[in-house]
C-alpha cells in the first residue's frame, strides 16, 4: 500500500465522488496529495513493481505447471491476483521477440568479423600467389617479346584481387544451392522458359537464394538465416491465428454453456504457454552453443528437448480436459480433432509467413 499523505478534502480528484476512507469507491484512485516528496517516486515504484512481480510469478507458475488452472480461475471471477490474459500474452510475446535479437546481434557480429578477416587474408594470399606466378611467366617470355605484352598482361590482372575479395568465386560447388538444376539466376531464367508454372511459383524463393549466394553467403549461413526467420515468424503466426483457434473451440463445444469469450481466454493462455515454451527452446539452443561439447551434456540437453516437446504436446489435452470438464473419452476425442485441425492450420499459417519473411529478408 502507498504511504503518500492523505488529502483532508474528501472529494476524489479523478472523478469527484466522495471518498470516505483512503480509496475512492467509484474509480479506485487513492485520495492522496498530488505533490509528494521526491523519495515517493522510488517507494511508489518499488511498491508497484513488487505487487506486479508477485502477481506475475504466480501467473507464470500456474501457466507453466498447472495446465488449465489459470483459465478456470479467470472464468470463475478470480482475477485480482493474476495478470490479465491479454497483458500476459503481449508481455510474453514481446520477450519472445526481444530475447533472440540480443543473442543474434552479438553472435553474428563476432562470427562475421572473424569470417571476414579470415576470408580477406586467404583471398589476398591466393590473389598474390596467382599474380606472382602469372607475372613470372610473362617476364620469362618477355625476353623474346615486346614489353607492351607485359603491360597488357599485368593490366588484365589488376582487378583479380578485388574479384576474389568480393567472394565472386565460391570455394566449392557444395557451398551452393542448386534450385531445380540451376545455380544462378541466369540459369534459372533460361530453364524457366521450358519449366512453366513450376519455375514461376518458385522464382521469388530462388531469387532470394541466388542473391544471398552472390553476396558470398554459403549454404550453411543461408540455412541458419532461414531457421532464425522461421523462429521469429512463430509469434506472428500465433497472434494472427488466435481468433481462428478460438473459433474452432467454439464449434466443438456447447454454445449455451461456453461463450466465444471463454474460448478466447483459453486460447490466450494456451498461446502464452506456447510462446513460453518457444522461448525456452531458444534459450536452450543458445546455451548449448556456449557450453562444452561433451557427450553427456548433449545427451542431457537432448532429453530435456524431448521432454519439453512431449509436455508441450500433452499440455493442450490436459488444459482442455480441466477447463471444459468433459469425460476423458470425449475430451480425448475432441482434443485430438482440435489438435490435428489446428496443427494443420497453424502450419499453413507458418508456411505463408515464413515464405514472406524469407523472400523479404536482407
Amino acid at each position: 500500500m502507498s504511504h503518500g499523505k492523505i488529502r483532508e478534502e474528501k472529494n476524489c480528484l479523478n472523478c469527484g465522488h466522495i471518498v470516505e476512507e483512503r480509496f475512492c469507491p467509484h474509480c479506485g484512485q487513492e485520495n492522496i496529495q498530488p505533490r509528494q516528496p521526491f523519495y515517493y517516486l522510488f517507494t511508489h515504484f518499488i511498491e508497484d513493481f513488487t505487487h506486479y512481480d508477485g502477481q506475475f510469478w504466480k501467473t507464470i507458475k500456474y501457466l507453466l505447471f498447472q495446465p488449465g488452472k489459470l483459465t478456470k480461475e479467470y472464468l470463475s471471477g478470480k482475477r485480482q491476483f493474476y495478470v490479465a490474459p491479454v497483458k500476459l500474452y503481449i508481455f510474453i510475446s514481446f520477450i519472445t521477440f526481444f530475447v533472440p535479437t540480443l543473442f543474434s546481434q552479438s553472435e553474428d557480429t563476432d562470427d562475421e568479423a572473424i569470417e571476414k578477416h579470415s576470408i580477406q587474408k586467404d583471398n589476398k594470399d591466393l590473389a598474390a600467389k596467382i599474380i606472382d606466378s602469372v607475372k613470372s611467366g610473362i617476364i620469362v617470355e618477355s625476353n623474346t617479346k615486346n614489353d607492351s605484352i607485359i603491360n597488357k598482361g599485368i593490366s588484365k590482372l589488376k582487378n583479380l584481387e578485388d574479384v576474389i575479395d568480393k567472394k565472386e568465386i565460391l570455394s566449392s560447388q557444395k557451398d551452393q544451392f542448386a534450385i531445380l538444376g540451376a545455380t544462378s539466376m541466369k540459369e534459372y531464367d533460361s530453364l524457366s522458359i521450358k519449366g512453366g508454372r513450376t519455375y514461376t511459383s518458385v522464382r521469388p524463393f530462388a531469387k532470394k537464394i541466388f542473391h544471398l549466394q552472390d553476396r558470398g553467403l554459403k549454404r550453411k549461413e543461408i540455412i541458419a538465416r532461414f531457421v532464425d526467420t522461421f523462429i521469429h515468424s512463430f509469434p506472428k503466426a500465433l497472434f494472427i491465428y488466435l481468433p481462428v483457434f478460438a473459433f474452432f473451440l467454439w464449434i466443438f463445444h456447447n454454445k449455451k454453456k461456453w461463450w466465444y469469450f471463454d474460448h478466447g481466454i483459453f486460447t490466450l493462455h494456451y498461446f502464452s504457454f506456447l510462446l513460453s515454451s518457444t522461448l525456452i527452446f531458444i534459450l536452450a539452443n543458445h546455451l548449448i552453443a556456449v557450453v562444452p561439447s561433451y557427450t553427456i551434456i548433449k545427451v542431457i540437453f537432448g532429453l530435456c528437448y524431448t521432454a519439453l516437446f512431449f509436455y508441450t504436446c500433452a499440455y493442450f489435452f490436459i488444459a482442455h480436459h480441466r477447463v471444459y470438464e468433459n469425460s476423458k473419452r470425449a475430451s480425448i476425442l475432441k482434443g485430438s480433432l482440435l489438435f490435428i485441425i489446428n496443427c494443420i492450420g497453424l502450419l499453413f499459417m507458418l508456411m505463408i509467413l515464413t515464405y514472406i519473411s524469407f523472400v523479404t529478408m536482407h
